[in-house]
């Protein structure tokens, strides 16, 4: 597993639609996704979330990308949300990488 420097350009970028959220970690200057997470992921690993609602899910799933961003040793990243406003799902999202200690 590679250390990845905190002074590189990561970002995190966020893609929702009607049913599910979609989040991955983006290195630009290497121009790769290090790490992603979904709903659809989440999902398919815990049968308990599927009677939760969106937000409660897309908290899941931010929880879901700090942990794989910690096994890489992430610290800091910026946070792309898009042409999303910042509530509801995408709030949720944030709040769960944030649990994690990713800091942004």
């Amino acid at each position: 597993m590679k250390k990845y420097n905190i002074n590189k350009n990561l970002r995190i970028s966020v893609f929702r639609s009607n049913k599910h959220i979609y989040v991955q970690i983006i290195d630009d200057n290497l121009k790769t996704t290090l790490t992603s997470s979904s709903s659809v992921e989440v999902l398919k690993k815990n049968d308990q979330i599927k009677h939760k609602t969106k937000i409660e899910i897309s908290y899941e799933v931010g929880k879901l990308l700090g942990i794989k961003a910690q096994k890489l040793k992430l610290k800091k990243v910026v946070f792309d949300k898009g042409k999303y406003m910042y509530h509801g799902r995408v709030k949720s999202l944030a709040n769960g990488i944030r649990k994690m200690g990713l800091n942004f």
